[in-house]
C-alpha cells in the first residue's frame, strides 16, 4: 500500500494565512467596495485566471492586483499596489508550521508503507515549503502538480509504476485529494482543515473515511490493511469544515 499525502492544510497550515491576507485586502479596498463585493470579485477573478496563472501565491497576488484595478475603476494608487505585493511576499516568506502530530504519524506509517507527497501549486513555492518543513526525506516520491484531476493522478501513478488500487490519498480536499483517486479505483481519506477554499468545496462523499485529526490515521490504515471494508465505517464525529465566503488561490490542496 502506498500512502500519498497532500501538503497544504494536510501536513502544514496554509489557508488560514491566506484568510488573514484576504481580510487585509478587504481593508485596502474599503474605499471602493464592501467586503462581500471584494470577496466575490476576487473569487471570480481567481477562477478566471486559474487556466492562465495556475494555483498559488503568485496567481493570488496577480488576481488581487487585477481586482483592485477593477473595483477602483483604475484609481488604485501605487502605495496600495505595493501593499498588495507585500502581502503576497509575506505569504511566500512565511515559516512552515506543521499541523499537530505530523512527523510522528509519518514515522509510524513509514515502517510498513511507502509514503508519497502529491501537492498542487507553484513549483518553486511548493518545493521551498517541502524543504523548509523538514519532512522531505520521509517520502518515497514527491510530486508538485499544476492540477489534481484524474488525468494528473493517472500520470503520477504511471510514473510510479503502481496501479491506482494500491494507492490511498490522504488530504483536506475532497475535490482535489480524494475524488479523482476514487474515480481511478484508488482509495482516499478526508482530513478536513478548519477552513476550506470555496473552489475546493464539494458535498460529503458517503463511504469516504473522515478523520478529525491526522493522528487517527495509523489506526485506520492498520484496520484497512487487515480488512479494507473496515475503513468505510471509521469516520469522525465532526461535521464538514467551515467554508469561508471568499477564499484565495492558495487554497489548500
Amino acid at each position: 500500500m502506498i500512502l500519498a499525502f497532500d501538503a497544504d492544510d494536510t501536513l502544514w497550515h496554509n489557508e488560514t494565512r491566506f484568510q488573514a491576507v484576504h481580510r487585509a485586502f478587504e481593508e485596502l479596498l474599503a474605499e471602493w467596495a464592501d467586503a462581500t463585493t471584494v470577496d466575490d470579485t476576487l473569487f471570480a477573478t481567481e477562477t478566471r485566471n486559474l487556466p492562465l496563472f495556475g494555483y498559488g501565491v503568485k496567481s493570488f497576488t496577480l488576481s488581487m492586483i487585477e481586482t483592485a484595478v477593477e473595483l477602483s475603476d483604475g484609481a488604485v494608487d501605487a502605495a496600495r499596489i505595493a501593499r498588495i505585493i507585500e502581502l503576497g511576499r509575506h505569504l511566500l516568506d512565511a515559516p512552515v508550521e506543521l499541523l499537530p502530530d505530523v512527523p510522528e504519524v509519518l514515522d509510524t506509517l513509514a515502517g510498513r508503507h511507502r509514503l508519497a507527497l502529491v501537492t498542487k501549486g507553484d513549483l518553486y513555492d511548493q518545493l521551498s515549503k517541502i524543504e523548509r518543513s523538514g519532512l522531505a526525506d520521509r517520502f518515497w516520491r514527491t510530486e508538485v502538480v499544476a492540477h489534481k484531476d484524474t488525468a494528473t493522478y493517472a500520470g503520477v501513478f504511471a510514473r510510479w509504476g503502481v496501479p491506482a488500487a494500491e494507492v490511498v490519498m490522504i488530504g483536506n480536499s475532497l475535490r482535489s485529494d480524494v475524488l479523482p483517486v476514487l474515480e481511478l479505483g484508488g482509495r482516499g481519506v478526508h482530513v478536513p482543515y478548519e477552513v476550506t477554499w470555496r473552489h475546493e468545496h464539494v458535498d460529503p462523499v458517503p463511504g469516504v473515511p473522515v478523520l478529525e485529526r491526522l493522528a487517527d490515521l495509523p489506526a485506520l490504515v492498520e484496520a484497512w490493511t487487515a480488512d479494507p471494508r473496515a475503513a468505510d465505517t471509521q469516520t469522525s464525529d465532526t461535521g464538514p469544515a467551515d467554508t469561508r465566503a471568499a477564499d484565495t488561490a492558495g487554497g489548500a490542496a
